[in-house]
């Protein structure tokens, strides 16, 4: 799951989301399915978290750019 990008980790994530929803969903998979769904967030989060961390730096950047003109 390491290869999908942001948007394809929380469509994943909302796929086995809607599938735990299923009364009918035996406990072993329905556990697999959430372990899998949690790791998918986490990725999807460190995902984000990186792309605030870039955008902080463009921003910064910009404002010392702007200080220096």
């Amino acid at each position: 799951m390491e290869n999908l990008d942001f948007e394809s980790k929380l469509e994943a994530a909302q796929k086995i989301m809607e599938r735990l929803m299923d009364p009918d969903i035996p406990l072993e998979e329905g556990v697999k399915l959430y372990k899998e769904g949690m790791t998918l967030l986490k990725e999807a989060g460190e995902i984000l978290e990186k792309a605030k961390l870039e955008i902080e730096t463009i921003e910064k950047e910009m404002i010392e750019e702007g200080e220096g003109a």
